[in-house]
């Protein structure tokens, strides 16, 4: 069964599309990711012109973090105080991501640079995830184990414009926060991710604020700054699928109940493994893409002259 996309302009199998969404919903229900970083590359893959790839995924990402956020809510596991603080940033971001994005389709390299970006962001992030995980394995399989260290307070926390975050135990400057979620929200923009796999990390190793509450907080951010780069994207570029999206929200939904029980079954390495190896999965993909000469390397485009 096949239903035409209006904004894509080309049919797709219904069947293959709520398929990867509910695998990518697995991942993201077995892990806590958002799965942008492997949604917006799969429907590429298969045919979906890139820009509207990653302004179709926003509205997924947008609806699977917005019950994972009511959820750690609900728990007060959510520092809303440093969430407001994330989303003021990630705002900025997504504001200037959606600029870059616009400015790059305009002059036809946006393609390039999202392929690039992803075979740079991806291939680090798991690279690094890899080695990590590995490294406990064979630590835990030799019966290491390495106490906790008390590290010292970072340089940046007692830089100008400090607050008190109560719910995460900490005083500290905004600046560093606020840069990050800059950076989390211009990525997330233009590679149509939510971030949420680089928030988490850097929350917890950077700003060591408890792993109790970074999920939730990191969900609030996300769950903003994607409602504001679907809007973006649809009022300036038009290039939203609606239908798309639909069948995005449907399958990852059910995906992500069962993989929400199946990681209950993995121990923390084995679980970092399996993430890294999909990361990097992705990345080589990607690889792949920019080596391959394509099937019709000339194109012809209609592009308006004005006097």
């Amino acid at each position: 069964m096949e239903f035409y996309l209006p904004i894509a302009e080309l049919p797709v199998n219904v069947g293959l599309i709520l398929a990867m969404s509910a695998a990518v919903g697995f991942i993201s229900g077995m892990f806590g990711v958002g799965g942008g970083f492997l949604m917006t590359p799969l429907l590429i893959f298969v045919g979906i012109p890139p820009a509207v790839a990653v302004a179709t995924v926003s509205p997924q990402i947008t609806a699977a973090s917005t019950t994972g956020a009511l959820a750690y809510w609900r728990r007060r596991a959510l520092d809303v105080r440093l969430g407001l603080v994330l989303l003021g940033g990630g705002i900025v971001g997504t504001l200037l991501g959606v600029l870059f994005f616009n400015a790059m389709r305009r002059v036809g390299q946006l393609e390039l640079v999202i392929t690039i970006s992803y075979v740079t962001l991806l291939g680090a992030i798991g690279s690094l995830m890899f080695v990590e995980s590995v490294r406990s394995i064979l630590r835990r399989r030799r019966g290491r184990v390495v106490p906790p260290r008390r590290l010292p307070r970072p340089w940046y926390f007692g830089l100008p414009l400090r607050l008190r975050f109560p719910q995460s135990r900490l005083y500290m400057s905004v600046i560093p926060l606020v840069t990050l979620s800059v950076a989390i929200g211009f990525v997330g923009a233009v590679l149509g991710i939510g971030g949420g796999f680089m928030v988490v990390p850097a929350l917890i190793y950077l700003f060591r604020i408890p792993t109790a509450v970074v999920v939730g907080t990191s969900l609030f951010q996300i769950l903003f700054t994607m409602i504001a780069a679907t809007i973006l994207h649809a009022v300036t570029n038009h290039s939203v699928d609606i239908v798309l999206a639909v069948l995005l929200i449907v399958g990852s939904v059910f995906g992500a109940q069962f993989g929400a029980r199946a990681a209950r079954n993995i121990k923390g390495e084995q679980f970092r493994l399996l993430l890294a190896l999909i990361v990097l999965a992705v990345a080589v993909r990607f690889i792949f893409e920019i080596g391959v000469t394509p099937a019709d390397p000339f194109s012809v485009v209609i592009s308006e002259i004005r006097s």
